[in-house]
C-alpha cells in the first residue's frame, strides 16, 4: 500500500457533512491526526449491516473464510456513503459505498483505503433505471422535471444518471432539472408503483424482484455504456490498516474467497445461504427478496481493483464540481497488497 504523505489525507471533518449531501467540498479546516500507536490490535470488526440483505462479508463469516477474524453488527445503514463515513470517524472498522463516494471523502482528506471490491456491474448484476410498462419517458429528454428514485444522493445512482444525461447532450442546466429522490432499496419499486416517483434506479435483489412482478420496463442500464466494472469497495482507515494489518488480510482474503465461491457454486446453493443467515440472526426483517440474488457484480477476480474503477469517478466529480480537482493518485485511493489474488493480476 501507497504510504499517505502530507497533511491533505489526514484532514477531513469538516467536509463529512458536505461529501454526504453531495455538495461542492470546501476548504479543509479540521486537523485529524493519526490514532495513537498504542492502540491494541483487534481481530474483531464492526461493521453496519443492511436491511433485507446480506452483505459478503457476513457470508465469509458464515462459510468460516475470515478465520479467527469476528465481525461485530453495530446496526445498519441506509447509504454507502453513510457507511463509509462512519469508517472514517472510528465509529466503525470497515465501512463499503461506490468508489466515487470514497474517492470524495478520501480528497476532502479521509484517511481511508479500499482493499477489496465488493460489487459491481456486469450481465447479471447492473443499475438498471426501470419506469412503469405504460410511461410515457422513452428517451433523455423526457427524464426533465421527472423524480428518479435512488437509494442515496452522490452515489453510483445518481453518477449513472448524471453521465447518461451528459452523455446524450443534455446541458448541465438541463440535468439539473432532473429530480433525484433518495429513497431505501426496498421502498423503491413501491414507490414508483404508487406514482410517489416516475423513475426507479433498483440493483441486484431489488430489480429482479421489481421485475418479476411484472410492469415494469428499463429505460436504461450502466452496463450498456459503462461495460463491466467493479463499483464498489471496502474501505479501512490507514490507522486502522497500520495497526491491524493482519486482520486486514484476513478479512480481505476472506471476502475474496466468498466472491469466488458465489462464482463457483450453483446460485440456488448461494441463495440457501444468504436466506438462512439472514433468518438466523433475528432483525425483523424478512428475506423475501434474496431468492431474487444472482451476482455480486465485481469485475475482478476476488475483487481485486483497478485505476479505472476510481479515476472514472474523480474525474466525473471534478467535472460536476462536486471537487476543485483530483489530487489524490490512484495507487493513494485503493491497494490490492491484501488481496491473495492479486498475483494472478486480478483478471477472470
Amino acid at each position: 500500500m501507497s504510504s499517505i504523505t502530507g497533511t491533505t489525507r489526514r484532514r477531513f471533518l469538516a467536509t463529512l457533512s458536505a461529501a454526504a449531501a453531495g455538495a461542492p467540498l470546501a476548504p479543509l479546516a479540521a486537523g485529524c491526526g493519526r490514532a495513537s500507536g498504542r492502540a491494541r490490535r483487534t481481530g474483531t470488526l464492526r461493521y453496519q449491516g443492511w436491511t433485507g440483505t446480506v452483505t459478503l462479508p457476513e457470508l465469509a463469516a458464515d462459510l468460516g473464510f475470515l478465520g479467527d477474524v469476528a465481525l461485530e453488527w453495530v446496526g445498519n445503514t441506509g447509504s454507502g456513503p453513510q457507511d463509509v463515513q462512519t469508517a472514517a470517524t472510528g465509529q466503525i472498522d470497515f465501512g463499503g459505498a461506490f468508489n466515487g463516494a470514497s474517492v470524495k471523502l478520501q480528497e476532502a482528506g479521509a484517511p481511508l483505503t479500499s482493499v477489496i471490491g465488493y460489487y459491481g456491474t456486469d450481465a447479471k448484476y447492473y443499475q438498471g433505471f426501470f419506469v412503469l410498462e405504460g410511461s410515457p419517458i422513452k428517451n433523455p429528454r423526457d427524464l426533465l422535471g421527472k423524480k428518479v428514485g435512488m437509494n442515496t444522493l452522490g452515489g453510483h445512482s445518481q453518477a449513472v444518471l448524471d453521465l447518461y444525461l451528459r452523455g446524450r447532450g443534455l446541458t448541465a442546466a438541463e440535468v439539473a432539472e432532473v429530480r433525484p429522490i433518495a429513497l431505501p432499496p426496498v421502498a423503491t419499486e413501491q414507490a414508483l408503483r404508487q406514482g410517489q416517483i416516475d423513475v426507479a434506479a433498483l440493483a441486484g435483489i431489488f430489480q429482479e424482484k421489481a421485475k418479476d412482478n411484472g410492469g415494469v420496463r428499463p429505460l436504461f442500464r450502466d452496463v450498456d455504456f459503462l461495460g463491466p466494472f467493479t463499483a464498489g469497495s471496502y474501505v479501512f482507515r490507514d490507522d486502522f490498516i497500520e495497526r491491524n494489518p493482519d486482520t486486514v488480510r484476513a478479512f480481505t482474503a476472506g471476502v475474496a474467497r466468498t466472491i469466488e465461491w458465489s462464482r463457483e457454486r450453483p446460485r440456488e446453493e448461494v441463495v440457501a445461504h444468504l436466506t438462512r443467515i439472514l433468518e438466523a440472526r433475528g432483525r425483523n426483517e424478512t428475506g423475501d427478496a434474496l431468492r431474487y440474488w444472482l451476482s455480486w457484480g465485481v469485475a475482478g477476480k476476488g475483487g481485486v481493483m483497478s485505476d479505472r474503477e476510481f479515476t472514472t469517478w474523480s474525474d466525473w466529480l471534478a467535472e460536476v464540481g462536486q471537487i476543485p480537482e483530483a489530487t489524490v493518485a490512484p495507487g493513494d485511493l485503493y491497494t490490492n497488497e491484501f488481496n491473495p489474488y492479486a498475483a494472478g493480476g486480478g483478471t477472470r
